[in-house]
């Protein structure tokens, strides 16, 4: 009788095959604004995902399958090195900082023009921050959370409390960003997809403050269905399944093997995994414990992301009996990690007591958050007076996030685990392409709700500040000391006195729950024998035109 693999071995399997593989990069020398042109792209990559993008604005839309697609077709001035994840050169080529660690000068890439002719210089970048600056308050409350505001925290409205000043022109080929305030993580957050560079005669002609169109539940503008930007793939089409790219002819970098780029949704594992299996798709995101055994025994290959992404229980304090701290740490206390996690994650996925994963400064090997103890939180939930008020539960449905891969089976344990607490919930299942997002993360009734946050740059600030540096419509508290501690850290020097402050932070989070941390997922992609390569990235600030293929 053939031995059954546990999950495990499996999966180490997969890991081995795919360093085998070499599928994590080692940084080369910056292309020259020729490189890689000589020789046409041919070949069409197919690739699948877990749910279609919202829309292709990464400005306005943050959200991962969105961001995805994005960074193929927009670029920001900095990327991050593969082997590092350091901020490294991509529309600017090099960059000062001032000696009062308020201003950048940055010298930008010569030579590059966006995919519709339209020159890329100095004016172009400005016109992009003074169009994020100058957000308006109706747009902002329409499309909540805004990468600018995450990291800048307020605009042209406010510029009192706006870490952003301004952007000005030096010269065609030199941009200078001055901030009110030292703010640490500033070139990190570069190198997200939320300040990826459109085309300003692109973004005028698709009215992309005018936001007019639906997609999955969400208003979006026509420039968000039409993005034009520098990078390696320009937009040919989206339909009602897929997105497709196509190589940029004039792209300054190397544009790799890749001449067609099709992004597919397929929102249910297993169709992920048959149609790898079938040869319809070169590759999929999104892994989950089900698909590991068929891919490692067909000798497909799986790839391993480092965990960079923390999935949490929400609790919106808008909902009058969780304002009572001693119901939200009952709840805390009431959750068994290891229960939801083990059936349900990839391997290697580790429970979490804080918001911050592992390898940022800032973590806390204490934890903060209070351990499992059933008996202790029923005790707590019985001195807090709560009486069996209804609370509704959110979930998404029809849907793998890379923080999330079983949804439906994740809100199963945990909603029986707050049952037997005592808790009287309402499950209020919706799939995530009919707005899920947008109803959990604004004003509404939701008491609990499934989510995570994927991290987009390296640094603590992007984990805490925008979940919990401000009042929000997800959470529905408000902490003046909390926002004050957060503001604060976020502008300290890299060293012990800022490592401190966010391991600070975490214990006061820990005490007040205003969610609950269950897990740091880990992430895989999975590919055909056909990819030699795949360039995996924590922060998945992954372009295809890296993507090696067999040439036989």
């Amino acid at each position: 009788m053939a031995r059954s693999i546990g999950r495990r071995e499996l999966l180490q399997a997969a890991a081995a095959a795919a360093l085998l593989t070499g599928c994590t990069p080692s940084p080369g020398p910056t292309p020259s604004p020729t490189a890689g042109n000589s020789d046409a792209p041919k070949a069409t990559f197919t690739f699948a995902t877990p749910a279609p993008p919202i829309g292709l604005d990464p400005a306005v839309i943050d959200e991962l399958e969105s961001w995805r697609i994005a960074r193929q077709v927009l670029e920001s001035l900095v990327t991050t090195d593969p082997e590092t994840g350091a901020p490294a050169p991509a529309l600017a080529t090099s960059w000062t900082q001032s000696s009062d660690q308020l201003s950048y000068t940055f010298t930008l890439r010569q030579n590059v023009t966006f995919h519709d002719g339209t020159p890329f210089n100095a004016a172009a970048v400005k016109a992009n921050f003074d169009r994020w600056f100058n957000f308006s308050p109706a747009f902002r409350a329409a499309n909540p959370p805004l990468p600018f505001t995450a990291v800048f925290k307020a605009h042209a409205d406010a510029p009192t409390l706006s870490v952003f000043k301004g952007c000005d022109v030096v010269n065609d080929h030199q941009v200078k960003i001055t901030l009110t305030q030292p703010l640490t993580g500033f070139l990190q957050a570069l190198t997200t997809a939320g300040f990826a560079i459109s085309s300003p005669a692109a973004l005028a002609a698709g009215t992309a403050d005018v936001i007019d169109q639906t997609s999955a539940g969400t208003k979006i503008s026509r420039y968000a269905q039409h993005p034009v930007g520098t990078g390696p793939f320009r937009f040919r089409d989206w339909t009602a399944d897929r997105v497709t790219l196509e190589s940029s002819p004039t792209y300054w970098g190397n544009r790799g093997q890749i001449a067609t780029l099709i992004f597919v949704a397929f929102d249910q594992p297993q169709a992920r995994l048959q149609a790898l299996v079938d040869g319809r798709i070169d590759g999929y995101d999104a892994v989950t414990l089900d698909n590991i055994e068929t891919l490692v025994r067909k000798g497909l290959q799986v790839v391993r992301r480092d965990p960079f992404s923390v999935m949490y229980l929400g609790m919106n304090q808008s909902v009058p009996i969780l304002q009572n701290e001693k119901v939200r740490l009952a709840i805390a206390m009431s959750i068994n990690k290891d229960s939801v996690i083990r059936p349900y994650f990839l391997e290697d996925t580790k429970p979490a007591s804080q918001f911050i994963p592992p390898k940022l400064s800032g973590f806390n090997q204490a934890g903060g958050f209070p351990s499992y103890d059933p008996e202790k939180a029923k005790r707590l939930l019985a001195e807090a007076g709560y009486k069996g008020e209804e609370l509704k539960f959110y979930y998404p449905l029809n849907t793998t996030r890379l923080y999330l891969p079983s949804p439906e089976k994740v809100f199963g344990e945990l909603s029986a685990q707050l049952t037997r607490l005592g808790l009287n919930l309402k499950p209020v299942p919706i799939a995530w392409s009919d707005g899920y997002l947008e109803k959990v993360t604004t004003a509404g009734d939701h008491a609990f709700h499934l989510l995570g946050r994927y991290g987009t740059f390296a640094d603590p600030d992007d984990f805490l500040a925008p979940l919990f540096g401000a009042k929000g419509g997800e959470f529905g508290f408000f902490d003046a000391q909390l926002f004050s501690k957060i503001d604060r850290a976020r502008g300290l020097p890299d060293g012990s006195d800022r490592t401190q402050a966010y391991q600070n932070i975490n214990a006061q989070l820990g005490s007040t729950a205003p969610a609950v941390p269950i897990a740091f997922p880990i992430s895989a992609v999975a590919v055909s024998n056909s990819v030699v390569n795949y360039p995996t990235s924590p922060v998945l600030n992954e372009t295809f035109n890296r993507v090696t293929l067999r040439t036989s």
